[in-house]
């Protein structure tokens, strides 16, 4: 069932999506002190590209300077994308296969926005003791 959620994810808006972290990840490389921030762009487009399976759990040892970068990300990118996923969804929501889809893309908004200071791990291997933040 994964798969074909993560296929018709992908058909719907899923490759948009991943396409629109993908080139904010390549702007933030340009400066050495944005690539961290890169990384974290490549790494949530891998996430937009085939979410269905894989959850969100916070970083334990996040702190001050994940802070930092989430507020950074999120004048940079964050509102930006997360305007992407709400009108992605609005356009899945129209049918009734593209509601779970919906329901999914508005659940990716908090990750979206403040993506330091969470890990993108498989649902079945989430760590023993952390609560999943998101789980699709």
């Amino acid at each position: 069932m994964r798969f074909l959620l993560n296929v018709i994810w992908l058909l719907t808006g899923g490759i948009w999506l991943a396409l629109s972290y993908v080139l904010f990840g390549l702007l933030a490389c340009i400066f050495i002190v944005t690539i961290p921030i890169g990384v974290a762009s490549f790494r949530m487009a891998s996430y937009a590209f085939w979410p269905f399976g894989r959850t969100v759990v916070e970083t334990p040892k996040s702190g001050a300077v994940s802070a930092v970068a989430n507020v950074i990300w999120f004048i940079v990118a964050g509102l930006g994308i997360a305007v992407t996923h709400v009108t992605t969804a609005a356009a899945q929501a129209v049918t009734i296969i593209g509601i779970p889809l919906a329901i999914a893309n508005i659940k990716m908004l908090p990750v979206t926005m403040f993506p330091f200071g969470k890990k993108i791990v498989d649902s079945r291997a989430v760590p023993p003791g952390s609560q999943p933040l998101l789980s699709i």
